[in-house]
């Protein structure tokens, strides 16, 4: 009897979800971003095997079938130097996807430092550094990056530093706004209560938990970056040949683009492809990390 009333004293046990199985499940039941997330993944499978994927090497020139339309051998015909799009487009996934990936955490990664400095310590601080940021955000993102490619000149790691210059005023912005609202809670007190040294508080407390904003912002803001490195390539800025990246194949293919449209057509849907897909992902993680949407 004593048994039977101990087990149903027993207060019952509450499975709790973590947080990433929460915001998994909400992803789940949102189609559009499913969709994103899968031609995304879809994408940097794509890049990460274009040595197995891409049927023929994206600098081999076949100078007997210069400009050949869209065939079993060559499925996205070939450009003015015989080069086969289908594979140079497939190499181009690899370089435009990276200097969208590395740009961005580059410019996210200054951009929450100083964000999180002028959150938690505020006063002069905070006012210098926003200040600078204002500066900095009152230049619009692809004719900053024009000037800093102007001035360190082309190439893909120098496009990669011009394009992240303009991601550090929004992450900062973000950074900041969400410290605030965290600043005076009871975690962090604990912590400088404990003589926690602060370089620790801000790494450990403040950035991690300030972070769901700036992942969206982040998650989106690599198609921006990937059509502005496109742009940059365009008019000769950005990755030079006869490295394929997508903006540089549309450059070349401009002054054909109407005997031999697949040489534009192509290259231009993928990078359309590819910041669809992002923009749809992030605006997906956006709701999904919503606070509003939280029980």
């Amino acid at each position: 009897m004593s048994s039977v009333a101990t087990a149903e004293g027993k207060a019952p046990r509450v499975k709790r979800q973590g947080e990433f199985a929460v915001v998994a499940r909400r992803l789940a039941k949102n189609p559009s971003a499913v969709m994103g997330l899968v031609v995304a993944v879809f994408l940097a499978i794509i890049a990460i095997f274009a040595p197995l994927i891409a049927p023929y090497p994206y600098q081999k020139q076949d100078l007997f079938h210069t400009r050949a339309a869209p065939s079993w051998q060559h499925l996205f015909g070939t450009d003015e130097l015989g080069r086969d799009i289908f594979s140079r487009v497939i190499w181009g996934s690899r370089f435009s996807l990276t200097i969208g990936i590395l740009a961005v955490a580059v410019g996210t990664s200054i951009g929450m430092t100083f964000g999180a400095i002028t959150g938690y310590f505020g006063g002069a601080v905070d006012n210098i550094i926003m200040r600078l940021i204002d500066v900095l955000q009152s230049i619009p993102d692809i004719l900053l990056a024009i000037s800093i490619s102007v001035v360190l000149g082309p190439g893909f790691m120098n496009s990669v530093l011009a394009l992240s210059v303009g991601g550090i005023p929004m992450a900062c912005r973000l950074t900041r706004a969400a410290i605030l609202g965290i600043r005076h809670q009871e975690y962090l007190e604990a912590a400088t209560s404990i003589n926690a040294s602060t370089a620790r508080i801000i790494l450990r407390h403040v950035i991690p938990n300030s972070f769901a904003p700036v992942l969206v912002s982040a998650t989106m803001m690599i198609g921006n970056i990937i059509m502005a490195a496109s742009m940059l390539s365009f008019i000769g800025l950005g990755v030079q040949p006869p490295t394929p990246e997508w903006g540089s194949m549309i450059a070349g293919g401009r002054s054909l683009i109407r005997s031999c449209p697949w040489m534009v057509t192509f290259p231009g849907l993928f990078i359309m492809l590819a910041v669809l897909a992002l923009n749809m992902f992030g605006d997906g993680l956006r709701d999904a990390l919503d606070p509003k949407l939280k029980k």
